[in-house]
C-alpha cells in the first residue's frame, strides 16, 4: 500500500500528464492541484488507494458544511475524479472511488451586462490622446466588438492584428475560432497601432502591454477599464468580462441566433450559451407576435 507521501507524487504525476497532455491553463492546474491537496488532506495517512466513495461523501459534506460553495465543491470533484481515472489506466489502481458522486446544485445567476446606452456611453466618452488611453480604447472596443475573454485579447500579438477586419484567438481548452471585428473596433486598433512602438520594448510581439512596455497582464485590463468607466460617469463596476456578456446579450437582442452567438463565443455547448446570455422579455414577446399563429390579430 502507498503512503501519503506516494499520494503527493502521485498526485504531481497526474497534474505534469494534464499539463503536457490536455494542455489545460495555468489557473485550471493551480485550481486542480489544490482541490487535490485538500483530498491528500482530508485523508490523512491512509493510502489513496483505500479511499472509498462513502469517504468521498463524507469529505464533501464536510467541505460544504465548512462554506465551499457548490461550484468549488463540483472542481474539487472532477479534479479527483479524474485523478482517480488516470491512476486506474497508468497506475494499476483498481476502482474510481469519485465515480456517480455530484456537488450540491447551485443557482446559476446570468452575469450582468451593461443596456446598450451604458455600453456607448463607456466607449464614445472623451476622444483619448496618450499613449495609454489609445491603448484602453482598443482594448475595450475589441472586447464588446469580438466577445473576447481577457485571456484571449492579452495574447494577441501584433502579428494577429484585428484592425484587417476578423481576429483568431485561442480559448478554453486550446480550441481556436475566428471573429469578426467592428468598425469602432478597427479604428481604434489602427489608432493604437501607429504609437504602440514609443511604449512597447523592443522586441516584444504583444499587442498591448503594460508600464513597463511587456504584455499586458489581465489585471492590469481589469483596473484599467474599472478607472476607464470610473470616469465616464458608470455607476456599475464594469469588468472585462461584463463586455463579453454584454456583446453576447446585444448581439442575441438584435439577431435572435442562438447558434451563431455560439460560435461567436466559442462555447462548445449551447446550453452554456444560453445560461450565459438572455434576451429581455420586450425582445421575446416580439418574436412571439411575429412568430406565433395564435398570437396574430386578425
Amino acid at each position: 500500500m502507498r503512503s501519503r507521501s506516494d499520494g503527493k507524487a502521485l498526485a504531481a504525476e497526474y497534474l505534469d500528464a494534464l499539463k503536457h497532455q490536455r494542455r489545460l491553463s495555468p489557473a485550471t492546474l493551480t485550481n486542480y492541484g489544490r482541490a487535490l491537496d485538500v483530498l491528500l488532506e482530508l485523508h490523512g495517512r491512509k493510502p489513496l488507494e483505500s479511499l472509498e466513495a462513502s469517504e468521498v461523501r463524507r469529505y464533501v459534506a464536510l467541505l460544504h458544511s465548512r462554506g465551499l460553495a457548490p461550484r468549488s465543491l463540483a472542481l474539487a470533484l472532477s479534479a479527483w475524479r479524474g485523478c482517480f481515472r488516470w491512476l486506474a489506466r497508468h497506475r494499476g489502481f483498481r476502482a474510481n472511488p469519485v465515480l456517480g458522486i455530484r456537488a450540491p446544485k447551485a443557482a446559476r445567476p446570468l452575469p450582468k451586462a451593461l443596456s446598450v446606452e451604458a455600453a456607448q456611453r463607456l466607449l464614445d466618452g472623451e476622444h483619448e490622446t496618450s499613449p495609454l488611453g489609445l491603448q484602453d480604447a482598443a482594448m475595450f472596443e475589441l472586447l464588446y466588438s469580438s466577445g473576447l475573454r481577457v485571456g484571449e485579447l492579452v495574447a494577441l500579438d501584433i502579428a494577429d492584428n484585428p484592425s484587417h477586419g476578423e481576429v483568431t484567438v485561442t480559448g478554453k481548452g486550446a480550441k481556436t475560432r475566428t471573429v469578426p471585428v467592428g468598425a469602432k473596433a478597427r479604428e481604434a486598433v489602427r489608432a493604437w497601432l501607429v504609437i504602440r512602438s514609443s511604449v512597447a520594448a523592443p522586441q516584444e510581439t504583444a499587442l498591448f502591454v503594460g508600464a513597463r512596455g511587456r504584455r499586458i497582464t489581465p489585471s492590469r485590463v481589469w483596473h484599467r477599464l474599472a478607472m476607464w468607466a470610473k470616469r465616464r460617469g458608470l455607476a456599475e463596476h464594469v469588468h472585462p468580462h461584463m463586455l463579453r456578456h454584454s456583446f453576447a446579450s446585444h448581439m442575441l437582442q438584435s439577431s435572435q441566433d442562438l447558434r451563431a452567438v455560439q460560435e461567436l463565443l466559442g462555447h462548445a455547448s449551447i446550453s452554456t450559451t444560453q445560461v450565459y446570455t438572455h434576451l429581455d422579455f420586450q425582445a421575446l414577446a416580439k418574436v412571439y407576435d411575429a412568430a406565433h399563429p395564435r398570437a396574430k390579430k386578425k
